[in-house]
C-alpha cells in the first residue's frame, strides 16, 4: 500500500492548544478496560460505551485522553502509553481515513520501550481495537478522528 501523501496528523480536527471544552474529549479514568469499548467512529468523534467523545484520542487500559496530534505523531503525543507501558501488550494507531506509515525513529523508540506497535487507518484500528480488547488482550490505541 502506498503511504497517504497528506500527513495523518493533517486529519486532526482540532489544533494544538484549542480548549473549546464542549468539542474536545474529557480525559476520562476507568476502572476497567472493558469500559473502553469503541461503540462507533466517525463525524470527527468516537463512541465509547456511551459517552461520545469529540476530536482525537487515545485510550489506555487506565482511562481514555484527548489526543492532539496536530504537530505530528510524537513520543510526546503518546506519553500516557509510554507511561503505561507494563500495562499494554499493542498499541493501535487509527492514522484516519487512510493508513499513514509512522516514522521509524519513533517505532524504534517505542520498540525500545517494548511497546508492539500497528498503525492502519482508524476505523480499522477502531475495529481491531475491539476485537483486541474482546480477547482480553492489554491494548491501547491512539486514533485520529474522522469525518
Amino acid at each position: 500500500m502506498t503511504p497517504h501523501p497528506v500527513p495523518a496528523w493533517k486529519s486532526c480536527r482540532h489544533a494544538k492548544g484549542e480548549d473549546d471544552a464542549d468539542t474536545l474529549v474529557k480525559k476520562r479514568d476507568v476502572s476497567s478496560q472493558e469500559e473502553t469499548g469503541i461503540s462507533s467512529y466517525g463525524d470527527g468523534g468516537f463512541r465509547l460505551g456511551e459517552q461520545r467523545c469529540n476530536g482525537s484520542i487515545l485510550i489506555t487500559p487506565r482511562g481514555y485522553y484527548p489526543w492532539l496530534v496536530a504537530d505530528g505523531i510524537s513520543r510526546e503525543s503518546l506519553r500516557q502509553v509510554i507511561e503505561q507501558r507494563q500495562d499494554i501488550d499493542i498499541l493501535l494507531v487509527g492514522t484516519g481515513e487512510t493508513m499513514v506509515f509512522i516514522h521509524k525513529e519513533l517505532r524504534a523508540a517505542l520498540a525500545t520501550d517494548n511497546i508492539a506497535v500497528e498503525v492502519m487507518a482508524t476505523g480499522a484500528a477502531a475495529r481491531t481495537y475491539n476485537i483486541l480488547l474482546a480477547e482480553g488482550r492489554k491494548v491501547a490505541a491512539a486514533l485520529i478522528a474522522t469525518d
